[in-house]
């Protein structure tokens, strides 16, 4: 669906014949897909004198699946690299704009996205021609020899033998593929009649929630249908009013409970003709050796092994609803066939192919993961408002956002941010937003970043009035302290802040009066937290969570286990009495907090500090009442919770910060995150900040842009409590696309503020927007438009002579 960058090989550069690896050498193809096929169309293209053998073990009209979707930089690297495939596609293939979204008896219409797809018995038709136009062997009905016995009478093998590929089996030891399947069911059929555009539909069913993917790879005879018909099909004898690809997917468990599991493949296809029959127009779905299947990714931290590459769905796998894997195949294809006349040497070539797919690659996958995801947590999302449902599913995968889907139809996107309450020409990130009797003039928060920088004994200095004061001048509608520590044991460092001493308060104070009065508007929380076993350690710059060179103070846990074996120390237990008095540690603080001038206070409860490692089973092993299953585990957080709400004063909000996931097998996931978060708002928080990790060492966060967002996403529209989304949001362009799908409230930025104190206005002049949500500062008002770089007076260019 949406477009992946082009990599070098499909874009700026051709690929002439002559030179490289392996003139004139012998090549073997393990595979006859898409892939494979095209890759051995370049190589042998390339250099005529190659002998090139494609295996493929089925015959030559046999295909799973029916059409395939191209993007247009795909085909703009095929039409580069090999004309007459290119052309041959373009008076086969199916163009169209528009993406259909049907739910509840909606249709919404997005234009403006751009799609090709062709029949995918036809584009392998069409591969094979050109290799025997070319001199390249087929070998159908036949099964390839070993990769291994080839690799030794041939100078390249290419793997392009799909997602159960034999070849990355039998070298597993050295490609170390990981494979992970999820959560939904899934069948490939087709339908006799072509859609007009990309469509989605939801059906609400008793089993539950499940969903049509269809586009049209055939189209209807001239003047017989919506779709333009300007060449004829060969795809064999397709039906008169063209044909298109149908997708049913549902969760394991609706599928399960609609009885597909337990009855033949061709009744659970009659019944998905019967729920989607509306779409349908009444006719049927058609099966081609179709079966019900949860979909797998695919990775390898290798893609070649000697003279052995893996091409395509060996080497990876992205899910069908961003796109199709034949899209990815192809590209690989002309990457690698780039890399091979680039490169004298066979090892340099596969290195050059690999680090130039493999970010492009590891880019679709984590896009892909993202809509995979939302689909297989559609639930949780159909009770939202036709348009902003609408706008959910087409920005799922975070590569549509709200302003390349304005770019494309600012209709639509108008019509969203209406039925959102969004003013006309006021982005979203700049719609107020209101906690108690606390209203946020814009979405976005400065968000907790430990300085480290305290003066003394926990105390706030200069460089807390300037660098909250700064973040604070630039625009952003509420702005957070770091975690300040609620006692002298519970500091994570010698230089973090706390509210434990009356000096700590008339300290803040002095900060907090900075940002009321000069910068009217803006809010200022505090988080309040206890470092527990992560303390007594040094300065982040000095070697973070290491422990002190002299002068540890003793540290407090849950449960007495180090953060780090051997590195850190083992911590005390609390007992059930030193609870109370922790606990009493933070209602102090919270006092002073509220004496100091603060607008909104958070309950620090996640990355591995005190109260976080109550919450988690991998930190938590106690055997009394504030350990064991998760109601024993919140006991404590909930407690401190209570205790300090009950001294914060009333209008003023109160949130927690969370780790939604450890990351880490045995430790909490995304469905605890859910029920500690319904639980913190049954006692009355009003709003959930969701982050992840740093709970333990041996973690491993999928990282990515956004990618803490899915967990913040999933607890607003399931528990219904507001949510603050953080980790790698960075551009305003995604704190609209977040806000107006509904997946967050509010958006907290770290490392944008520390690059850019004046982030949030930055952002309003970017866009044009001068408004109550981002009010310059008097002072500053001289500097809301961009500075002029250089000159731009200069004589244009009129004439261009050829040589």
């Amino acid at each position: 669906m949406p477009r992946s960058p082009p990599s070098a090989a499909r874009s700026g550069r051709g690929i002439e014949p002559g030179g490289g690896a392996l003139p004139g050498g012998r090549i073997a193809v393990v595979g006859g897909g898409p892939g494979g096929l095209y890759a051995a169309v370049l190589l042998k293209r390339l250099d005529p004198a190659r002998e090139v053998t494609v295996w493929e073990r089925n015959a030559p009209d046999d295909t799973f699946g029916f059409g395939v979707v191209l993007s247009d930089e795909t085909l703009g690297g095929i039409e580069q690299a090999d004309p007459v495939v290119h052309e041959a596609l373009r008076r086969e293939y199916v163009r169209w704009d528009d993406i259909d979204i049907v739910h509840r008896g909606h249709t919404l219409t997005s234009g403006g996205h751009g799609f090709a797809a062709v029949g995918r018995r036809r584009l392998l038709q069409l591969l094979h021609e050109r290799c025997r136009e070319l001199g390249v062997r087929l070998r159908f009905r036949t099964e390839a020899p070993p990769a291994a016995d080839l690799a030794r009478d041939h100078d390249l093998v290419i793997a392009a033998d799909g997602v159960h590929s034999a070849t990355r089996g039998a070298h597993a030891d050295v490609f170390r593929p990981r494979l992970a399947t999820h959560r939904c069911r899934y069948i490939w059929l087709s339908a006799d009649l072509a859609f007009d555009a990309f469509r989605f539909e939801i059906a609400e069913t008793e089993h539950g929630v499940m969903q049509l993917h269809g586009y049209p790879y055939s189209r209807p005879p001239l003047g017989d249908g919506r779709l333009d018909a300007a060449a004829p099909q060969g795809d064999g004898a397709l039906p008169r009013d063209g044909a298109s690809t149908v997708i049913v997917e549902a969760h394991e468990d609706v599928w399960r409970r609609a009885g597909w599991d337990a009855c033949p493949v061709e009744e659970s296809v009659e019944q998905c003709a019967k729920v989607f029959a509306a779409s349908l127009a009444g006719r049927p779905l058609i099966s081609n050796n179709s079966a019900w299947t949860a979909f797998r990714t695919v990775t390898n931290a290798r893609w070649s092994h000697g003279n052995v590459v893996l091409l395509g769905d060996a080497a990876h796998t992205a899910h069908f609803s961003i796109g199709s894997g034949t899209k990815l195949a192809v590209e690989d294809a002309l990457a690698l066939a780039a890399c091979l006349q680039e490169h004298a040497a066979l090892p340099d070539a596969l290195t050059a192919y690999e680090t130039e797919r493999r970010p492009v690659v590891e880019s679709t996958q984590r896009a892909a993961r993202a809509s995979l995801e939302w689909f297989e947590n559609l639930g949780q999302y159909v009770d939202q408002p036709p348009r902003r449902f609408a706008f959910n599913l087409l920005t799922r995968s975070r590569r549509v956002t709200h302003d390349n889907l304005r770019l494309r139809d600012p209709g639509f996107v108008a019509a969203v941010e209406q039925e959102a309450g969004v003013a006309p020409g006021t982005p979203p990130m700049f719609t107020p937003f209101r906690l108690r009797d606390l209203t946020l003039r814009n979405r976005v928060v400065v968000s907790p970043m430990d300085m480290y920088s305290a003066d003394g004994d926990g105390m706030p200095g200069d460089f807390h009035l300037v660098h909250l004061g700064a973040r604070a001048l630039g625009g952003a509608g509420l702005v957070m302290t770091e975690m300040v520590c609620v006692s002298r044991q519970g500091r994570i460092t010698p230089g973090c802040t706390g509210l434990y001493a009356p000096e700590h308060e008339a300290a803040w104070r002095r900060v907090t009066d900075f940002v009321h009065t000069g910068t009217p508007g803006t809010a200022i929380g505090v988080q309040l937290g206890h470092s527990g076993r992560k303390g007594s350690t040094r300065l982040m710059w000095e070697g973070i969570d290491r422990p002190l060179p002299e002068g540890n103070w003793p540290v407090v846990a849950a449960s007495a286990l180090p953060y780090r074996t051997g590195v850190n120390q083992i911590p005390h237990a609390l007992t059930p009495e030193e609870l109370g008095g922790v606990r009493q540690d933070f209602v102090r603080a919270a006092e002073r907090a509220a004496r100091a001038g603060f607008d909104l206070l958070e309950l620090h409860c996640a990355h591995g500090y005190l109260l976080s490692g109550f919450l988690s089973p991998l930190t938590n092993h106690r055997t009394d009442a504030y350990g064991g299953d998760l109601e024993g585990r919140l006991r404590f957080p909930l407690e401190v919770f209570d205790a300090v709400r009950a001294v914060w004063p009333e209008g003023r909000p109160m949130t927690v910060r969370i780790s939604a996931t450890d990351w880490a097998d045995g430790g909490t996931t995304a469905e605890d995150a859910v029920e500690i978060a319904r639980a913190f708002a049954a006692h009355g928080a009003d709003a959930v900040d969701v982050s992840t990790g740093q709970v333990v060492t041996d973690e491993q966060p999928a990282f990515g842009r956004s990618y803490q967002t899915p967990f913040a996403d999933r607890i607003r529209n399931v528990v219904g409590i507001p949510v603050i989304a953080v980790g790698a949001i960075s551009s305003w362009d995604d704190v609209n696309s977040l806000v107006l799908a509904g997946r967050a409230d509010l958006c907290a930025l770290a490392r944008p503020h520390l690059y850019d104190p004046h982030w949030t206005l930055h952002a309003a002049a970017e866009q044009g927007y001068s408004g109550p949500g981002a009010p310059w500062p008097a002072p500053y008002r001289a500097g809301s438009r961009t500075p002029p770089t250089g000159r731009t007076d200069g004589p244009k260019q009129r004439l261009s002579l050829g040589s």
